[in-house]
């Protein structure tokens, strides 16, 4: 598996945590996964805090399908993504990524999950 969903109702947020090289069965996996996951929380708004540190790259085909997961989040409550990332190949990727989804005025970028943590709680998740 190449990535853990996990959804925390008291602050309406899902913590996820992205590994490795992704290729076009790994994104609809986590997809739908995903959906099944953020059920308890798309009737109102919520937040996605993303670990993505040890995501190396992915293929051409993925960025499509997560641009379209993103799109999906953003039409099912999703108001804010606090994004943990520091491989300049990678940002790249996720920024075409949100231009796809139309996330790129809710979706942060941070060094630290500490610090995305933080800015989360702070914008009140």
């Amino acid at each position: 598996m190449n990535f853990t969903i996990e959804a925390d109702t008291d602050r309406r947020l899902i913590r996820e945590k992205i590994y490795g090289i992704w290729k076009e069965n790994t994104a609809k996996l986590y997809h739908d996964d995903f959906v099944l996951e953020a059920q308890p929380l798309i009737k109102g708004n919520w937040a996605k805090l993303i670990d993505l540190r040890n995501w190396r790259s992915s293929y051409p085909e993925v960025i499509a399908i997560v641009g379209e997961h993103l799109r999906w989040c953003r039409e099912n409550g999703m108001v804010m993504a606090a994004n943990v990332i520091d491989n300049p190949t990678t940002l790249g990727q996720l920024k075409r990524m949100f231009a796809i989804g139309g996330t790129e005025e809710m979706s942060m970028i941070f060094q630290t999950v500490d610090e995305a943590d933080k800015y989360l709680g702070k914008s009140g998740f």
